[in-house]
């Protein structure tokens, strides 16, 4: 298992990770709740693929967004989209900006 995905699995087992508005959106119009996304997240075996931020609007340009792709308990396949947070040079937190159903 990739380091980076033991760094994102146990910042959510400790309660360290957060939802964006377009994250909570996507959830409730696929009816994710948030046990259904951090269970899957938990369930990864594997980091899906790393892209490279282009939006404006991040701390930095070309930050590493983690895209997730599992399944929760239930065996229902999630499609998750998130940054490592980092303040004051110590890894606080996980955000996600992206949570649906995988296609």
């Amino acid at each position: 298992m990739s380091p980076i995905l033991v760094r994102i699995k146990r910042a959510v087992l400790s309660g360290n990770y957060a939802f964006s508005e377009q994250a909570r959106t996507e959830m409730e119009s696929d009816g994710l709740s948030e046990g259904d996304v951090t269970e899957s997240i938990l369930n990864a075996v594997a980091i899906y693929k790393t892209l490279r931020s282009t939006s404006p609007f991040r701390r930095y340009s070309g930050e590493p967004l983690y895209v997730i792709q599992s399944t929760n308990l239930e065996g229902m396949a999630i499609y998750t989209k998130g940054k490592l947070v980092d303040e004051e040079g110590l890894e606080t937190y996980y955000f996600l900006i992206s949570s649906k159903r995988a296609l």
